[in-house]
């Protein structure tokens, strides 16, 4: 599903970001990114994302050479994967149903598909009854829901997560794991950036840790 064959990213004026990674997650896993503040997380999901590309070596996402796919394709790329972040990025100035149905409208789907997949999704996560809400009346966690709503609404089978639990006490980093638990177990291939390792370890999951921009250690 996620394959990494001796992949660099090196920016201009800077140190490469990202040095001859290789690795691979199955279709269907759930694995974590881990490492330093630095180390590559964010570019390597951005890799992935297609936010960035690679300065050498091949990315491979579901079968496709992401070096091969044009800049006109990239937003029909993106439609495969749902994308969870740190700080949420959610609208303020829109309701919690808005935010959760944006990339159903930048699709074009009708009302009522909208409104019955936006719904579903704020179920899942447990935010039905905040439909109307603005995201600033909410939880620091409630908000973290309802990114992850955002990123599952279109149904995607990927999703990447950079650092979702960042600004989460434990208890509710461990809610919020479990939420990405239940989608991968439901055949969602899901990626977590985090520097939570005691959460990390505490899972029978993958890990890939970077230093520097390298693999630190075997893949595990």
């Amino acid at each position: 599903m996620i394959q990494f064959t001796d992949v660099y990213k090196r920016y201009p004026s800077r140190q490469e970001a990202l040095s001859g990674l290789s690795f691979h997650i199955d279709k269907g896993e759930m694995a974590f990114l881990t490492g330093h503040s630095g180390a590559g997380k964010s570019t390597l999901l951005k890799l992935i994302a297609l936010i960035e590309r690679s300065t050498h070596g091949q990315v491979f996402v579901n079968g496709q050479n992401l070096s091969r796919i044009s800049k006109r394709k990239i937003p029909y790329y993106r439609r495969q994967i749902g994308l969870v972040f740190q700080d949420h990025n959610l609208l303020h100035d829109r309701t919690v149903f808005d935010n959760v149905a944006l990339p159903l409208v930048i699709e074009g789907e009708n009302h009522r598909e909208i409104g019955r997949r936006v719904r579903a999704s704020l179920d899942k996560v447990g935010l039905l009854g905040k439909e109307r809400s603005l995201p600033i009346s909410l939880s620091g966690g409630e908000q973290q829901r309802v990114g992850i709503a955002r990123a599952v609404v279109s149904r995607p089978p990927i999703l990447l997560a950079d650092e979702p639990t960042g600004n989460l006490d434990p208890d509710l980093s461990k809610d919020i794991m479990q939420l990405f638990e239940q989608f991968n177990q439901v055949g969602v291939t899901v990626f977590i950036a985090t520097h939570d390792l005691s959460l990390v370890q505490s899972l029978p999951y993958q890990q890939i840790i970077l230093e520097q921009g390298r693999l630190a250690a075997p893949v595990i």
